[in-house]
Formats: C-alpha cells, structure tokens, sequence
C-alpha cells in the first residue's frame, strides 16, 4: 500500500517533524535537570527550530500533503499543531491568503487579501519596517477573524482547526500542570521562533514586484539553506509555481531563469533569515 502521496524523499520532513515534535517533549522532560546557561542553549535552538518547521516541513505540508492517506494527513497536521504552537489548518488557510494576494498592496479601505503582506501597515505603498513586522506580526493575528473566514469558505477545515486548537491547548496545560516553569520559561523562545519565522518571510518578498508573477518573491541560492531548509530558497519560483514539489524546484529554476532575468525578479545572497545581510539592500 503506497504511504507517500507525491516522492519517496517526503520520508525527510516526514521523519524530521516527527522528530521535532518528539524533541519539544524532551525538552520538557529533562527541563528540571538543566542549569540555566544549558536551558538557554537549547531554548534558542528551540525558537529557531520553529522557524525552520514553519518555512519547510509545515510549509511544503500545505501545498503537498505528505500521505496518501486523508487519515495520516490529519494526524500529521495534529503533531504539527502541538509542536509549533498553532493551528496548522489555520496557518493552511491564512498560507493560501497569502498566495492569493501574493503580497498586494492595501486597497483604498487600506485591506489587502494577503494577512501577511509586508505592505499592509506600510506607508506610501512602502513596505513595513523589517522590525515592526517581524516584532508585532504574532500579535496583530486574529484567530477569531481567521476562524470566521474559514467557516464560510472552508468549514470543514475550520472545524478542523479548532479540534487542533483545542489539543494543542490541551497539551500544553497538561504540561503546565505537571510543571509549570517549563510553559513560562518556554514563551518568550516561542514568540521569538515565531518572530524569527516572519523575519523570513519579510526577506522572502522585499524587493519583489506585486505587479509581476514571475517577482512575487525573492530567491536566494544559497546551498546551505536550501538543502536544511528544503528549497525554501527558491521563493520566486515557488510564488510562480507553488504546487511544484520542494525537491523539483531547482529544475523549475533553470526552465524559467531567462524569463525570471527579464521580468527582475530579485534575488539576494544570504539565506532569507539573514537578509538585511544582503549587499543590494539598500537600493530596494
């Protein structure tokens, strides 16, 4: 019986988030145990590790479900509810937003299609400050407003994600009962993963063209990244082509490269998390 929906190398997130979501509970179990300069250590690579959860394994997971089985699709997105600390059918929901809007401009009532456009609360039809939105975009989220879009247009999803809402919350008060300390001290390291996850994103589109399908995203090459972060580097591409699995997406690139030079699409040297790096930023 086939397992895997699309490729044989879905196994890697498979297993990965699997992992992760087996590593946030031995964090709490050896919690007690750790001086505070380890703690630290290994609640930072906590917060990073939401970030990369996010933009790779939960993220491939929305456009190409792992399984072949609706059963095990569900179960997945359950894990990855617990282990990131939100609904991953809502972070479905607001993705597919993002790729309607694919990071528009307000409209004259100041909205735009894209919850997570890093125009929204910009100002003359400038992006955002990278460190307003990186900062304030978790708390500008309204999972009520969220939860009330997916009813009328998803409603089987929406029912979805408050079943994962309700067990994500769930486990975690039964980890607050059992220790609470680990559930304060692990707060701000989920906020800051989560932070970390927008500065990606902001660096995954400034500089892009909303006008241009072929720039709706910027690209960086670095192999480093790609390989850790399953080809989230190619972000243009994707935004063109999002249904394309992770692993193809460097064949996508060299199809469409030409096309991608004349319409401008951008691309920068460091990895996304660290693109205020990037030696052109200036000029954007």
């Amino acid at each position: 019986m086939r397992i895997l929906q699309y490729s044989k190398w879905d196994w890697v997130p498979v297993v990965l988030g699997t992992v992760h979501f087996l590593a946030v509970i031995g964090l709490f179990l050896v919690f007690p145990h750790l001086s505070w300069w380890s703690f630290i250590c290994l609640a930072l690579i906590y917060s990073l590790s939401i970030s990369w959860n996010i933009n790779s394994i939960s993220h491939n997971f929305i456009h190409n479900p792992f399984f072949a089985s609706r059963t095990l699709n569900v179960v997945f997105s359950f894990m990855l509810s617990i282990t990131l600390g939100f609904s991953q059918a809502m972070y479905n929901f607001v993705h597919m937003r993002h790729h309607s809007g694919n990071m528009d401009r307000p409209d004259e009532a100041g909205k735009t299609i894209d919850y997570l456009s890093i125009y929204k609360h910009g100002h003359d039809g400038k992006p955002e400050n990278v460190w307003s939105y990186t900062f304030l975009s978790y708390f500008r989220d309204d999972p009520a407003e969220i939860l009330r879009a997916m009813a009328v247009r998803r409603p089987g999803e929406a029912r979805q994600a408050k079943f994962e809402l309700a067990v994500m919350i769930g486990f975690y008060l039964v980890l607050a009962l059992l220790d609470w300390r680990f559930i304060l001290c692990m707060l701000p390291f989920n906020y800051l993963g989560q932070c970390l996850s927008s500065l990606n994103g902001y660096y995954e589109h400034f500089g892009g063209d909303p006008e241009k399908p072929l720039a709706w995203g910027v690209s960086t090459y670095e192999k480093v990244y790609n390989w850790t972060w399953m080809n989230n580097g190619y972000h243009a591409e994707h935004h063109y082509r999002p249904k394309v699995h992770w692993t193809k997406m460097a064949e996508l690139h060299r199809t469409i490269a030409a096309e991608q030079e004349e319409a401008g699409t951008r691309v920068i040297r460091p990895p996304h998390p660290l693109g205020f790096l990037d030696a052109d930023l200036a000029q954007h």
